[in-house]
């Protein structure tokens, strides 16, 4: 139970007289649960809680639940000589922000962090460490704007990521991630401090917007050159550009804008903005396997085409695997074009699994695309119905346990919400020396649907 200031000051004899004659171990269970801010209040009731309040293990316990640190470690990962001490660094470190959401901003950070060390060690690299006040403060008197608190604490615990300097294999390591299809290819990164006052400086001067204009840049991609995120300081919410961005300004919403709102619980009014739910978001997807990384090598990326139902479905037709999955693409949208204003990507996944082909009982070690029908649906109607020889111009040849072949193609919709599904027609064996029969392999229906977190 949360108790606060006020219960001590009125109560000091009484939590005297209640907690002396309790035992070692259930003082310490006490304790705990009473939380850091209590036990350091406990501890000037008497001598003997003074000792039970201090001891190391319970603020290990403080410092595992509240900044999931298992060694006792200050904001800039120096050793403390204690957790207790370890804990007090913090919390005079970061005394300016509410706690609360310093241990949010800080979860949400090391939920990234957590998940980059083990899968994705080359981008954990690109990190950097948190920034200084003095760096925070210099970007709004550059900017002549506040940023807002959740932003601000964000970037206090880390400042963006090291952009590469002259080596193309390491414009893939953006923390955001992308998709790719032609040669249209977006890896987002999340933009330094310093960086943020280049950019913004330049980006929005080209794009024509007021002088006064509280938009910063906080991401891009370095793969392309058209797609950009900004982070509006006055109302906390984060902007994409459009295809229209250069001529119009034009910017869509990343975060539902219901979400972007002070919101009460036991500790007080804690903020909320677009940046921290999008990135705890991410994270999310992340730690969930929603997206993973896809390629080899030097050549990995965060790939931002879901792998899980509903988002993603997978169909097996005779062996056949195929599974099928759709990003929006925003710097492709058009809100002002009738027929085309909503752009998606699509990814198609095909393997044959371990079995091989099977056709009326009989099993062939490999099947050839010969063919594909794809149905696009814009809410109910269809919008295109192709019937076409090949996909890309290739014609795949599965084997059994290969690695999936992929390929990605994009379509535009008038409306926000619609649906891709069809058919492969394959042969078993392949086209040069088919054993038998053509047959159909179904792709389960994709959602096309403008999503409410955009990345």
């Amino acid at each position: 139970m949360k108790v606060g200031v006020s219960f001590w000051e009125r109560n000091i004899g009484s939590v005297e007289m209640g907690l002396e004659g309790v035992g070692d171990l259930s003082l310490h269970i006490v304790l705990s649960k009473l939380g850091a801010e209590d036990a350091a209040r406990v501890a000037c009731v008497s001598r003997r809680l003074r000792v039970s309040s201090s001891e190391d293990s319970l603020w290990s316990e403080f410092c595992s639940r509240d900044l999931c640190l298992s060694a006792p470690l200050d904001p800039h990962g120096n050793p403390a000589h204690s957790f207790k001490a370890a804990y007090q660094s913090w919390r005079e470190a970061f005394g300016m922000y509410p706690w609360a959401l310093v241990k949010r901003v800080k979860r949400c950070w090391d939920n990234l962090r957590n998940w980059l060390s083990i899968n994705f060690p080359e981008a954990h690299a690109t990190l950097r460490g948190g920034a200084s006040e003095a760096d925070i403060q210099e970007l709004e008197s550059a900017l002549k704007l506040k940023l807002p608190l959740p932003t601000r604490l964000l970037y206090r615990l880390c400042d963006g990521q090291e952009l590469p300097t002259g080596n193309t294999s390491k414009s893939e390591l953006g923390l955001i991630g992308g998709y790719s299809f032609y040669t249209h290819l977006v890896n987002v990164y999340l933009l330094p401090i310093r960086q943020i006052i280049r950019e913004t400086k330049d980006i929005v001067r080209q794009l024509g917007f007021a002088r006064k204009s509280k938009y910063i840049a906080v991401a891009e991609s370095l793969t392309s050159d058209d797609k950009y995120f900004f982070l509006n300081c006055t109302n906390g919410q984060l902007y994409v550009g459009t295809k229209n961005l250069s001529n119009l300004g034009e910017m869509l919403p990343c975060v539902p804008n219901a979400l972007i709102r002070s919101v009460h619980d036991l500790n007080g009014d804690q903020q909320q903005d677009a940046m921290l739910l999008w990135l705890e978001e991410h994270g999310n997807r992340l730690q969930n396997g929603v997206i993973k990384l896809r390629g080899e090598g030097a050549a990995r990326s965060i790939n931002l085409f879901p792998e899980v139902s509903p988002l993603c479905s997978a169909v097996v037709t005779n062996g056949v695997q195929v599974r099928a999955s759709a990003v929006f693409v925003p710097e492709f949208a058009d809100i002002h074009d009738d027929s085309e204003k909503y752009w998606f990507a699509y990814s198609i996944r095909m393997s044959l699994l371990p079995e091989g082909c099977i056709i009326n009982g009989m099993h062939y070690n490999s099947c050839q695309l010969q063919r594909r029908q794809w149905i696009i649906r814009a809410n109910d109607a269809i919008v295109s119905n192709v019937n076409a020889e090949a996909v890309i111009g290739k014609y795949p040849l599965l084997h059994p346990s290969e690695e999936e072949f992929v390929y990605e193609s994009c379509t535009p919709l008038p409306s926000s919400s619609g649906s891709i599904e069809g058919f492969f027609t394959f042969v078993p064996g392949s086209l040069f020396d088919p054993k038998g029969s053509e047959f159909k392999v179904q792709v389960g229906n994709s959602p096309l649907q403008l999503p409410e977190y955009i990345f």
